[in-house]
């Protein structure tokens, strides 16, 4: 593959990423019933309404979580492995291929969307702490949102100790797992990963 199939592939997956990234958040922070009304959060909403209120006319949701969210998640990711492995010139697999890896890239993709939050959940309460400033940044808002349903549960089981919140240990430990148990029964290669968004 040239250098001009490679750059379009790479602003394709860049591209695919973010909205990607939006989608699976709407959807995440529906799950945790975070503020609607956040800036964040109206954002996403309005940069994904358009296709998921299409979706929505014949998927329907249910106890307040919209699963036509997450069915434009599976599509875009097959759209984009579909697109990718054109644009690196393979020939596109099989309906139950596609199916399944776009189940597997959307799964790992959420995974790193948690790890990632809780990372940036510490280090912004860290800044927060020597800052002074103690009035939460509307991410930061949302990223506390995001995370205290994996969080809270953790917490009560493994309680702070000495002003130390030690949950998130634990839950770094059971996200490798899980991205272990992906990478292994999937035989997930660097192959896959050029043309799966997320991993």
């Amino acid at each position: 593959m040239g250098a001009l199939g490679s750059s379009a592939a790479l602003i394709f997956n860049t591209v695919g990423g973010i909205y990607l990234l939006a989608v699976l958040l709407r959807f995440l922070l529906q799950v945790a019933k975070a503020d609607f009304y956040n800036p964040i959060s109206q954002a996403v909403i309005k940069i994904t309404d358009p296709l998921v209120r299409i979706f929505r006319t014949f998927i329907p949701g249910y106890k307040g979580i919209d699963f036509s969210t997450l069915i434009v998640a599976l599509v875009v990711e097959a759209v984009g492995i579909c697109g990718l492995i054109l644009l690196y010139g393979g020939t596109i697999p099989g309906p139950g291929y596609i199916i399944t890896w776009s189940f597997v890239g959307v799964i790992y993709f959420m995974i790193n969307i948690y790890y990632y939050a809780i990372i940036g959940s510490i280090i912004m309460s860290f800044v927060m702490m020597f800052s002074g400033n103690m009035n939460p940044h509307p991410i930061l808002k949302l990223i506390w949102q995001l995370t205290e349903p994996v969080m809270g549960p953790v917490r009560k089981i493994i309680p702070p100790m000495g002003g130390m919140d030690f949950s998130p240990i634990f839950i770094f430990i059971v996200i490798q797992l899980l991205e272990n148990f992906i990478i292994s029964t999937f035989g997930i290669t660097e192959q896959h990963a050029l043309v799966i968004i997320g991993i």
